[in-house]
């Protein structure tokens, strides 16, 4: 097989014109009930995006191509589930694979509709997931809501990693003797995260066998069964221990690291962002500007202070003395780690608009911010909920953040770069917030006048500083020249 794969690369090589028709099949394959099972797809992916890479096709025609074929082979797998519902343990070749068939539908009884973008990550299941959400007769354009949002994140993860090695080939970079170290250690943590929660379908939660194994390993010294008790918080559902948190500390951790080498230390990332602030400059209007101006508003710096001031005086005044220090903390980590990278990296920013920001440009500061404070609202919030439905606030939460990010991308003042590391630096520090409170996380937010008057007190103080600051950003932002 790996003959073939080289032999049909090396064919790819002499006539790139097929190309774009290879990412397409092989993300097609890839995704196809049963075959995205028996057919290498990861290492054609890898393979076939290091030759985009080498001939400099666009990285966006490449991951549009991918996203496409992932789509299609989804939506032919929905399709046949359709077809043979009420078949599938008697036709071939579903007979041949009743355990993954089996699985699949246990991950889609317990996920339901969101399986379906979760799936797209998860493993040998993940080929299935769309037959199985067919064969139960899932609504066909909820599915496909959900196919494309999963495949938009499904195209950077398999295409950037060989893209940015078949770039890093033909421009024959010239790369720091710490590049290696910190990317390996990078990579090997994101692999790890990787291979234990997605390849071997070991969750995150307490009914997981991940948990129940880390909690009997640890519990095993007296060391260990302190550190459990101490980081762990006592929920309505009973002890929880902050897996999740911790996760999402290292692998945004590791994925800023990463992001970052290769924005300072490459040049892989230039035609993205050269593209991307091309794109958006054919986006700007007079309709569209004040809407992205009051948005980017809402992630202002001083904004973000005086909502967090609200949150520290809120949980102060609840006798949540330790949320209100973490809230604190919080805000002057990312605010001090976001200057001290700004200035160390001497990035400069589009020159797009008329008055553009006086620091540089990474990581982007209205990112990380907002990404801080709408994350850990989210994050207290959602420990009120059952774990199995927290992703509905957290998805919620995303909302703002991404417009925000959008926002400053449409005026022209930061890279696409830039917002990602924003993005992964705000989640890093969300991350480490949350592990550091869980040994103080006993209490519950249940609304009453308090916590409703600290939310209008919010959004009457955003509405205010927008209309004040509306103004000056029009002419801040207007287009340069």
């Amino acid at each position: 097989m790996m003959e073939w794969i080289q032999a049909a690369i090396q064919w790819l090589g002499q006539h790139p014109g097929w190309l774009s028709a290879a990412l397409f099949g092989i993300a097609l394959v890839e995704s196809l009930a049963i075959a995205g099972v028996i057919v290498p797809g990861v290492a054609m992916m890898f393979a076939a995006a290091t030759l985009a890479g080498q001939i400099d096709m666009p990285l966006l025609e490449a991951l549009l191509w991918a996203g496409l074929g992932a789509i299609a082979g989804d939506g032919l797998s929905f399709w046949m589930g359709r077809l043979f519902q009420g078949r599938l343990d008697v036709l071939w070749p579903f007979t041949r694979y009743p355990r993954l068939i089996a699985s699949g539908e246990r991950f889609f009884h317990r996920h339901g509709g969101k399986s379906v973008v979760i799936g797209r990550f998860v493993g040998p299941i993940r080929p299935v997931l769309p037959l199985i959400a067919g064969a139960f007769q899932m609504p066909a354009r909820r599915f496909f809501t959900f196919n494309i949002l999963s495949a938009v994140g499904w195209a950077p993860v398999y295409v950037l990693p060989g893209y940015l090695v078949g770039s890093a080939m033909a421009l024959d970079i010239q790369l720091p003797s710490h590049f290696y170290p910190a990317m390996g250690l990078s990579l090997a943590l994101l692999a790890l995260i990787y291979l234990v929660f997605f390849r071997l379908h070991w969750g995150l939660g307490e009914d997981s066998a991940f948990y129940r194994h880390l909690q009997a390993t640890v519990m095993r010294s007296e060391r260990g069964r302190k550190l459990w008790q101490t980081l762990s918080s006592e929920r309505p559902q009973g002890s929880e221990f902050p897996l999740p948190s911790i996760t999402l500390m290292v692998a945004c951790t590791a994925l800023f690291a990463l992001w970052a080498l290769l924005s300072m230390e490459t040049h892989l990332l230039d035609a993205l962002d050269q593209n991307t602030s091309a794109f958006f400059a054919t986006l700007r209007s007079p309709l569209l500007d004040p809407v992205a101006v009051g948005i980017t508003l809402l992630g202002d710096p001083a904004l973000l202070t005086l909502v967090s001031l609200s949150g520290i005086l809120f949980f102060w005044a609840r006798g949540m003395g330790a949320a209100a220090f973490h809230i604190l903390a919080a805000g002057v980590t990312v605010t001090v780690v976001t200057t001290l990278m700004k200035a160390g990296f001497a990035v400069p920013r589009p020159e797009a608009v008329s008055i553009p920001p006086s620091s540089y440009a990474f990581p982007s500061g209205h990112t990380s911010g907002i990404t801080v404070v709408i994350g850990l609202t989210a994050s207290f919030v959602a420990q009120e909920w059952p774990p199995y439905r927290r992703w509905t606030i957290y998805a919620m939460a995303g909302v703002p953040i991404l417009l925000i990010a959008l926002s400053r991308l449409y005026l022209g003042v930061h890279w696409f770069s830039d917002v990602i590391g924003g993005l992964l630096l705000g989640l890093a520090v969300c991350g480490l917030t949350r592990v550091s409170y869980s040994r103080y996380d006993r209490h519950r937010l249940v609304g009453n006048a308090l916590s409703n008057g600290t939310m209008l007190s919010v959004a009457v103080t955003a509405a205010g500083y927008v209309l004040l600051a509306y103004p000056y950003g029009m002419a801040r932002y207007a287009i340069a020249g």
